[in-house]
């Protein structure tokens, strides 16, 4: 009452326009409504999801080697396995791999609700599932890759094969070599020997240091010793040069430059034409030694006569370009950068790759003309564990030559050493020289892979230990890439006819069965029911 009309006034205008712009705001439903509503209209015609249900409905999945579950007499009844496969594709194709945040998505995630028709499994169950299928998942993705080859998605003729490392589920603290035993071991001698000093001290000018804790520290260490002395054997039976405790099939990478993790080595063949994934498995050493698995194992899955192969330098290894070759699968792999052999010795104009090799003579001619030949004797060599023959070119030319120093600082001349792999390791090369444009598409057609993986998704290591269920586990990151990138392509719609039209021994023939369980507690009352079985 004690505002002035001129205040009324502004206050009414305000008031006003807050009514009004109130009106303009969207209003929901109430809670309190009732509707009458399914699942099935909250998931479009193109959801991924429908691709996911119809891809794991139509697998015989004890036929790949699926640990199924079958109905029993008596006991509460047993979640079906392909309620677990989905939950896990499903999982991975959003970023979900935690078995107790799965069991959440159900109770709350619409979408999930509808692929496992509101069922819940608990995270006990959902995780044993991965745990226990690795070569279930294995062979489900190579099933994927037969059904994109017979879809006309690879081409199967240019491949580009790469690994990254995947961190283990193990902490350096928790793997050991023997140089890092040793030193455990001289730490506890050392520290046990001051111990006793300073109980000898203590009996002599009694200082008052007490003697119980010193005793303690003691036996703390002698324990640990023993407990060093055990791993060191375990080592050393085991053959391996290093050993973890967490996960004993982890091993010590290098990952990047000088950066070492405990990892694992997840090798990948992808296919040129839509860059899908061909093969995949995962390794616990370098890439030096992983070039041929990886690549029959493409040859495996695609059922294929030939191809070619794209692949960087850690790959160069004469045993593995010599295999490839004997298998009929052409090798481009670019070789290491050729040093110099010391400070005083060959310098860059007298490097091996200068000197002619003639496979009709076996020698070789040096660039001062001179002939470097052979006696015929093979040598071998062993070099981290991988040992190869090789024979030795020499001339007694090297030592009246005016340009030995600038080739060798042997006194008695130049030595080459030519490898039993030699033949299949200059093919390769030149084929590399010859095809660097084509090289060169390596990186885009594998490389954004990994990028997706480790960045994009977060999959940058393994929930799981052990090198067979880590395997299982990446074959079913790889599957996930396949699928979402194949639905990419395609579209759901398209995908799902296509698969649905294919033509596989692994695919379920539906056939309706009856089951009739007599109730034990209600003799004259039974129930039918109704599944289906491959």
């Amino acid at each position: 009452r004690l505002i002035t009309s001129k205040y009324k006034k502004t206050i009414c205008i305000k008031t006003g326009l807050f009514v009004f712009l109130k009106m303009q705001h969207i209003t929901g439903i109430s809670r309190n409504q009732m509707t009458f509503a399914c699942l099935e209209d909250h998931i479009s015609a193109d959801n991924p999801i429908r691709f996911i249900d119809a891809f794991v409905e139509n697998i015989a999945l004890k036929t790949l080697g699926f640990d199924v579950k079958t109905l029993k007499a008596e006991g509460r009844p047993s979640f079906d396995t392909k309620i677990f496969l989905k939950l896990y594709l499903y999982g991975y194709l959003n970023g979900l791999r935690s078995s107790r945040k799965l069991e959440k998505e159900c109770l709350r995630n619409t979408e999930m609700q509808w692929l496992l028709c509101g069922l819940v499994p608990n995270y006990h169950s959902i995780s044993d599932f991965r745990k226990n299928n690795p070569l279930g998942l294995k062979k489900l993705f190579k099933l994927f890759v037969s059904f994109l080859k017979d879809a006309d998605l690879i081409a199967g003729e240019t491949i580009a094969i790469d690994g990254t490392k995947s961190r283990a589920h193990n902490s350096k603290k928790a793997n050991f070599n023997q140089k890092k035993i040793d030193k455990h071991l001289a730490y506890i001698e050392e520290k046990t020997d001051h111990y006793l000093k300073e109980l000898a001290q203590n009996d002599q000018d009694d200082s008052g240091i007490s003697i119980s804790k010193i005793q303690e520290k003691i036996e703390r260490l002698k324990t640990n010793k023993i407990r060093y002395e055990l791993l060191e054997e375990k080592l050393q039976a085991s053959g391996e040069p290093q050993i973890s405790t967490t996960d004993e099939d982890a091993r010590a990478l290098l990952v990047q430059g000088q950066v070492v993790e405990i990892s694992y080595n997840i090798q990948a063949a992808v296919d040129s034409k839509h860059n899908l994934v061909v093969a995949t498995h995962t390794i616990n050493r370098n890439d030096r030694n992983a070039l041929t698995a990886i690549a029959l194992e493409t040859k495996e899955n695609l059922n294929a006569e030939t191809f070619t192969v794209l692949v960087d330098k850690g790959y160069h290894n004469g045993r593995e370009l010599s295999q490839c070759k004997e298998h009929n699968i052409t090798t481009i792999v670019a070789h290491p950068d050729q040093g110099i052999s010391n400070e005083n010795g060959t310098t860059q104009a007298y490097l091996v790759v200068h000197f002619l090799y003639d496979k009709a003579s076996d020698t070789y001619t040096c660039p001062m003309n001179q002939t470097l030949k052979t006696t015929g004797t093979w040598h071998k060599k062993t070099r981290d564990r991988d040992s190869y023959d090789f024979k030795k070119y020499r001339t007694p030319a090297c030592r009246e030559c005016p340009a030995k120093s600038l080739c060798t600082s042997r006194k008695g001349g130049r030595e080459i050493d030519r490898s039993q792999y030699a033949d299949a390791v200059e093919e390769n090369n030149k084929r590399y020289q010859e095809n660097q444009q084509l090289y060169r598409k390596r990186q885009e057609i594998n490389e954004h892979i990994f990028g997706t993986i480790k960045r994009q998704w977060g999959y940058n290591h393994t929930n799981l230990t052990g090198l067979e269920k880590v395997n299982g586990e990446h074959s079913l990151i790889m599957l996930a890439y396949n699928i979402k990138r194949t639905m990419n392509i395609l579209g759901v719609p398209d995908l799902m006819a296509r698969f649905k039209n294919w033509k596989s021994p692994y695919k379920t023939k539906v056939c309706l069965l009856f089951k009739t369980i007599i109730l034990k507690l209600f003799p004259s009352r039974f129930e039918i029911q109704f599944y289906f079985a491959a």
